[in-house]
């Protein structure tokens, strides 16, 4: 359990972030990701924090001395056979590499961030019109740690014609943050995409945090984390068709992502709370008379 201080009710470094300019901060450490410096200097970096967070550097598709910047190592691509995908092509695949959050029914549009703490659909999607389709469904939480790979895939085969992007805060998504700072998920920066399949729609949320410098996707250029940025609701011209495990995205230092599944579309797996799952493992599975 997180100390508090003598008369507050959060630990202090609630307090700390409550003070902090969270985004600048957070843009300020994506200049500072991508900034060229020398390589002993980045290469020492880099094995710093691989030693710290205990990275796999054996399934990373580059060698260290092959990243010009120290985002580069952080969005690293894995080997083509790293993650295997789960051979039943009714099953929902992990979109990350990460640790099981909340998960379950969405129940009157509520969700659940953490025990005793509730938030509201509508507000995650900041869409009214759009959280009705999935009330009644389910819901998957997954966090990315630091050590984790950090590209985002699909969990599903099917084909993105829209999105929606959020500017919001940038409060750390961490257990100190999804403990204690209410509606995080739905406070915070977020870029969702819209899957479209032949067992009907689901979402994907990509949720930013602290030191997230940006969230980047495969089938726009929007970027997040950008200074006077707006709410945007984007209907690509073409669709853009993906396959179940090819890549969406990616976070430029890491966050956490929700799925979302309307009523009767699926079924969950045996999940466990602080699970670890990785990009490509079944999390769940189409109902067998689920439909447009």
């Amino acid at each position: 359990r997180l100390m508090s201080l003598p008369g507050f009710g959060s630990p202090p470094a609630y307090y700390f972030m409550l003070i902090l300019p969270r985004n600048l901060f957070s843009r300020i450490c994506g200049f500072v990701a991508d900034v060229r410096m020398p390589r002993l200097l980045l290469n020492a970096l880099i094995r710093l924090f691989v030693r710290i967070f205990d990275v796999n550097l054996k399934e990373a598709k580059q060698q260290v001395s092959e990243f010009r910047t120290f985002n580069e190592f952080f969005t690293r691509q894995l080997l083509p056979d790293a993650r295997p995908l789960d051979p039943d092509l009714n099953s929902i695949l992990s979109p990350v590499d990460g640790y099981v959050g909340e998960f379950g029914g969405i129940s009157n549009e509520l969700l659940i961030q953490a025990k005793g703490l509730e938030y509201r659909l509508t507000d995650l999607l900041d869409n009214p019109q759009r959280s009705g389709k999935y009330d009644g469904g389910v819901f998957i939480t997954i966090y990315l740690a630091p050590q984790n790979y950090h590209r985002i895939h699909s969990m599903v085969a099917g084909e993105v014609s829209e999105f929606s992007y959020t500017p919001g805060d940038l409060w750390t998504v961490s257990p100190m943050g999804v403990h204690h700072v209410p509606g995080l998920f739905a406070r915070n920066e977020r870029l969702t995409t819209f899957l479209a399949t032949d067992k009907g729609e689901c979402a994907l949320v990509k949720v930013g945090a602290t030191v997230v410098g940006r969230i980047r996707v495969c089938y726009h250029d929007l970027v997040s984390n950008r200074s006077g940025a707006k709410n945007q609701q984007i209907v690509l011209k073409t669709p853009f068709q993906v396959n179940r495990g090819e890549e969406l995205g990616l976070f430029e230092l890491g966050s956490t992502v929700i799925c979302l599944f309307p009523k009767g579309q699926i079924e969950l797996g045996e999940l466990e709370a602080e699970q670890k799952v990785y990009l490509g493992q079944a999390i769940g599975r189409f109902c067998p008379d689920s439909k447009v």
